[in-house]
């Protein structure tokens, strides 16, 4: 069967513990599996530039015996002439390669990638939305460091707001039962899809943090506590202070996401560093630092001795988690004995503007070659997400293409409508110019306070 890596959601934890225990067989003796992928070709489609993603990916596919073809950022590829994406992946995925390894600038690249794609495609990176791969050589320095990952504490420090690592990561953590205080750079919090997401998922609730014991990494930043061990102690937890981080296991640690900037985002000064003097807090004495790399100078150097200090490791051991990746996908090796993530179901869109409101989601950067399409996160009241960029959808009426009425989000009748049938109308001037008329109750926008008349 087809399989895709689009998202760390797309695998189960079944097999992503059999993934930990291939890349270690990888990574005992990497030039001994050279007849595991002989005679197959990955494509590397890197519309980003890339080092160690890059790297790591064709070293693995050439540990395995296979080949390597590269089409590396935007000004080497026919995206210059205009072709889509879609179209792109279709022609590579002919008899190109057997496999393609896919980053790119838009949000939701590599979900598109796998409506179209005729070979398994791999997420390296979409915008600042998912990189599922850096997450599973993520998971597997934390298992290969601690032994496992349920129960541990890991800090995110950094740019939470546009780190696509930070969020495949903090999804990943949150299902295997790890805690997580983030420590963002203020400015650049987690953002609240995120939030809301392992909200709903995991059973999460956000609570300030007292992270005084990190001593001079947390002291100008609010920190927030995130577990999905705990929510009946957090929801009687009253303490102003906040709930009290004790020792962490890890210190995951981002750079300032520049290129993802946008415009209102001010030049950071003063970001969050890792030092001597930093590392030197009781709570982190036994915690490993991490980083997905590059680094700027948000880790000293003067650590890089530090035992503790692992990121360099860390993208070593990108290579036989990768290896494991592609082995996989491409039936070389089996993980998760059949346990898989059922598909989420998603809708195209066909009534009405595309109602995702992220301006570099793949549905807008090339809305002349993509339909939008949506996934149902609840009935009542009604909300849904972009299925390309998991963005939740904006709108004031939810209209039935069948009856051409519209209704408010939390109305019953909406649990009747076919998902097909759903449209999303940003208020009631939409739907009348798409010849939709109120259902009964439907209150006129005029009559509803301004903090509904904005959804999502």
């Amino acid at each position: 069967m087809l399989r895709h890596l689009v998202s760390i959601d797309d695998l189960s934890l079944a097999e992503i513990r059999d993934l930990f225990a291939h890349a270690d067989r990888f990574s005992a003796d990497p030039r001994g599996f050279a007849d595991t992928c002989r005679g197959m070709i990955a494509a590397s489609l890197f519309f980003e530039p890339s080092t160690r993603t890059r790297l790591s990916f064709e070293s693995a596919m050439l540990r395995l015996g296979g080949g390597v073809i590269t089409a590396a950022e935007l000004a080497s590829s026919s995206a210059t002439k205009g072709e889509s994406l879609a179209d792109t992946v279709r022609v590579v995925g002919g008899t190109y390669a057997d496999v393609i390894v896919l980053r790119h600038p838009s949000e939701g690249a590599a979900r598109l990638a796998e409506l179209y794609s005729p070979i398994p495609v791999i997420n390296a990176g979409d915008g600042s939305h998912e990189h599922p791969t850096q997450t599973l050589c993520d998971l597997y320095n934390l298992h290969v460091e601690r032994g496992h990952i349920e129960g541990l504490d890991v800090v995110l420090a950094g740019d939470l707001k546009y780190s696509r690592t930070v969020h495949s990561f903090a999804y990943a953590l949150a299902r295997f039962g790890a805690n997580i205080v983030c420590v963002p750079q203020t400015g650049f919090e987690m953002p609240e899809y995120v939030v809301q997401r392992m909200r709903e998922e995991f059973g999460v609730e956000p609570v300030r943090a007292d992270a005084r014991r990190l001593g001079s990494l947390a002291s100008q930043s609010d920190a927030v506590y995130l577990t999905p061990q705990k929510p009946h102690q957090l929801s009687l937890f009253t303490d102003a202070r906040g709930w009290e981080v004790e020792n962490v296991d890890a210190v995951y640690m981002t750079r300032p996401q520049t290129e993802r900037f946008e415009a209102e985002d001010r030049p950071v000064d003063n970001y969050l560093r890792l030092e001597k003097r930093s590392m030197a807090a009781e709570s982190l004495r036994d915690a490993v630092v991490m980083h997905p790399l590059p680094r700027r100078d948000e880790i000293s150097s003067e650590i890089d001795s530090d035992p503790r200090s692992i990121y360099f490791k860390q993208a070593a051991r990108g290579v036989p988690i990768r290896m494991a990746i592609l082995a996989m996908l491409m039936g070389k090796i089996e993980a998760g004995a059949g346990e898989r993530v059922p598909a989420k179901d998603s809708h195209p869109v066909h009534v009405g503007p595309n109602p995702c409101p992220n301006p570099t989601c793949i549905s807008r950067t090339e809305p002349r070659h993509v339909t939008p399409r949506f996934t149902l996160a609840a009935r009542s009241p009604m909300r849904a997400h972009c299925a390309y960029c998991s963005r939740e959808l904006r709108f004031r009426f939810v209209g039935c293409s069948t009856t051409r009425h519209f209704h408010e989000p939390d109305s019953t009748a909406l649990r009747k409508v076919r998902p097909d049938h759903l449209v999303f109308l940003s208020d009631a001037a939409a739907a009348e110019a798409l010849a939709f008329e109120p259902a009964a109750g439907v209150r006129a926008a005029s009559e509803c306070p301004d903090s509904e008349v904005a959804r999502g």
